[in-house]
């Protein structure tokens, strides 16, 4: 159990791992599986612990499609296992976490962050951690960042959704989920056919090619990706995905209220490279912004480059150490 600005996350780690007979954990380390008011969920730590003598711990949290589970993380996760401690999570209906047959929305995903920075934080004391999260996660993240700035030290959000398209800045916490789209989707005749016919491989593949602005996508990736699509449940928490139930209607509205710093980082290349709204936090003196001649994976591409910049920003918000205050 651990205390979260005076909200209470229950952590129970469960007695045995529920592995999957044919998927294995998308990375290495070990692997807790904690139990949350969101369900079982798995999470995987690697690299030295961490004390006041060492840096603090870093928890990545993946993104949400058909496919998502924390192998999107892995060369991030296998980078900074060399440096630091780092943890990952399977987000609730992902990876080696609950598939149960429930309700997704952003509302759990959120909490599921939640639960898992309360898991780093029964590992290595209770103090403020870098939370870096990839694509729709980054609504998640941020989100949990304002809801909780003080168990945060600063927020990085890789081609983050939410700059896109219409603008979604109401005022209230929504959602733009479809209840007709969901059920459709569900709809008994045809539902898990479709579901198979959109994570056939060389469905997966093409999706992948999208984010990355190229057909030289990482094959591993998409080995995985397609293993995990077929498992039992592995349609439940896509289809909540499809019909809008983890997109938020406020998000722009989060993303301005945050005071921690801030790094984000977005492609030019693909599908995912519309950022037009990125003008109501560019600027700010907690956001840096930068901008990579890659895709939407970008840490697959030039991990290099990635971490140079993260790391560049880490140290300069160390030095600034500005207090986390919450709008």
């Amino acid at each position: 159990m651990s205390v979260v600005g005076g909200e209470t996350f229950e952590t129970q780690t469960a007695t045995q791992n529920y592995a999957r007979s044919n998927l294995a954990n998308p990375v290495g380390g070990i692997r807790a599986d904690i139990v949350t008011k969101v369900g079982r969920l798995a999470t995987y730590s690697i690299g030295f612990p961490s004390s006041d003598d060492t840096t603090r711990p870093l928890l990545l949290v993946h993104s949400v499609n058909a496919a998502g589970s924390a192998f999107e993380m892995k060369t991030l996760y296998d980078h900074y296992a060399k440096h630091r401690p780092v943890h990952a999570v399977d987000l609730p209906g992902f990876g080696q976490s609950d598939r149960d047959d429930r309700e997704y929305t952003a509302r759990v995903m959120t909490d599921a962050v939640h639960a898992a920075i309360a898991r780093v934080q029964e590992v290595h004391g209770p103090q403020p951690i870098d939370v870096l999260g990839l694509s729709l996660s980054c609504e998640f993240v941020a989100r949990a960042a304002a809801e909780k700035p003080e168990a945060f030290a600063t927020l990085g959000l890789i081609s983050p959704t939410g700059f896109e398209g219409k603008a979604r800045d109401e005022r209230v916490p929504s959602t733009r989920g479809q209840s007709w789209l969901l059920s459709t989707l569900r709809f008994r005749l045809w539902d898990d056919g479709f579901f198979k016919l959109l994570t056939a491989k060389p469905v997966i593949r093409k999706f992948l090619e999208k984010a990355w602005g190229s057909k030289n996508i990482d094959e591993s990736m998409l080995e995985y990706d397609y293993h995990t699509t077929h498992q039992p449940g592995a349609r439940y928490a896509p289809y909540y995905f499809v019909a809008g139930y983890m997109f938020s209607k406020d998000i722009l509205s989060v993303y301005k209220s945050l005071r921690l710093p801030v790094w984000m980082a977005y492609g030019v290349r693909g599908d995912f490279v519309d950022y037009r709204h990125k003008s109501r936090v560019a600027g700010r003196s907690n956001w840096t912004i930068v901008q990579f001649d890659a895709g939407a994976m970008m840490h697959f591409e030039i991990l290099d480059q990635v971490v140079r910049s993260y790391d560049q920003f880490l140290a300069v918000s160390a030095k600034t150490d500005a207090p986390v205050m919450s709008a």
